[in-house]
């Protein structure tokens, strides 16, 4: 059963609200790391690859939902700083294996304060006690309509 929501304007839709709140999340971020520099994106593509190395291009995108022709310029960027390392798979010339070079693992450890200091500001208008709550809905969203994304999350 689809409820139809009154429209009387912007602020009156979810999609409006939640392309302001990606807007917010990435400003609070990006001023809690000024000092790092590194985007949010940079950040969960360094972080997923240090929980696995090894990853291929591919599947480090599906991780992070990174659509795969958005991954290579990331990896090129973080590359150049020396964070994250490309390797050719000795299976498939084709495949590049990621991981996270010592410099990188340096830097997601300092970063790493920040970026929860970031989180905790996104969520400081909320009471406490609706902060769990909040963030089990945004994730019952986001899962079931992944398949909608233009770079659907894979499992994993």
């Amino acid at each position: 059963m689809t409820t139809q929501l009154p429209v009387n304007g912007l602020d009156d839709l979810p999609g409006h609200y939640i392309r302001r709140l990606q807007q917010i999340a990435v400003g609070i971020f990006m001023d809690e790391t000024e000092d790092v520099n590194i985007t949010p994106v940079q950040f969960a593509l360094l972080f997923a690859a240090s929980k696995q190395a090894g990853l291929d291009q591919r599947t480090l995108a599906g991780r992070i939902g990174l659509d795969t022709s958005t991954i290579g310029a990331v990896v090129d960027r973080l590359e150049s700083r020396e964070l994250i390392e490309r390797k050719v798979s000795s299976e498939d010339k084709r495949v590049r294996l990621l991981s996270v070079t010592p410099a990188g693992k340096k830097l997601l450890q300092s970063v790493m304060p920040a970026m929860l200091r970031a989180q905790d500001r996104m969520l400081a208008p909320l009471p406490q006690a609706d902060r769990t709550r909040f963030m089990a809905m945004v994730k019952r969203i986001v899962d079931e309509n992944n398949a909608w994304s233009r770079a659907a999350k894979d499992a994993g």
